[in-house]
């Protein structure tokens, strides 16, 4: 079965080196992420970046708890990075991270590749309730962002 894609872009009013910065810090994940979410990283904090890192999370979907492991699966400082899921809600849930240099201003695009589990009605929980949650996800992270990097 084909994967869903979101794709967000953001102008971010900082030079790249300072945002990708930001994004190697797990622990500002908890900044972006929304509440609704009940977001906890569950790995021992600080937590080296690089390819092979694996980070486990703890979320809450729809009030039910769930861990949720995840792996660096690319690593280039500092233009991109992607994370993959190991195990969680997701039976497919690649995220990309690039960052591209404009000066003294970031262009970063995030890039997410999903499917969640259902098989052949996969299409019932994407339309109902799982669309709309990625996307809520990701308009709040863009809005927090742009207040972090005025």
């Amino acid at each position: 079965m084909k994967y869903h894609i979101l794709q967000k872009q953001i102008d971010l009013k900082r030079p790249v080196s300072e945002v990708f910065d930001f994004f190697s810090k797990a622990e500002n994940l908890d900044l972006i992420t929304p509440p609704f979410l009940g977001f906890k990283i569950i790995t021992p904090l600080p937590i080296e970046m690089k390819k092979g890192t694996q980070i486990d999370y703890f979320i809450r979907l729809n009030g039910i708890p769930i861990k949720w492991k995840t792996e660096i699966t690319k690593w280039e400082p500092p233009f991109l990075f992607e994370d993959t899921q190991i195990k969680g809600p997701y039976k497919i849930w690649i995220h990309e991270h690039k960052f591209e240099s404009r000066g003294d201003e970031t262009l970063m695009t995030d890039t997410v590749k999903y499917l969640s589990y259902g098989k052949i009605l996969e299409f019932i929980p994407q339309n109902l309730i799982v669309k709309n949650k990625v996307e809520k996800i990701f308009d709040y992270r863009e809005k927090v962002l742009g207040n972090i990097f005025k």
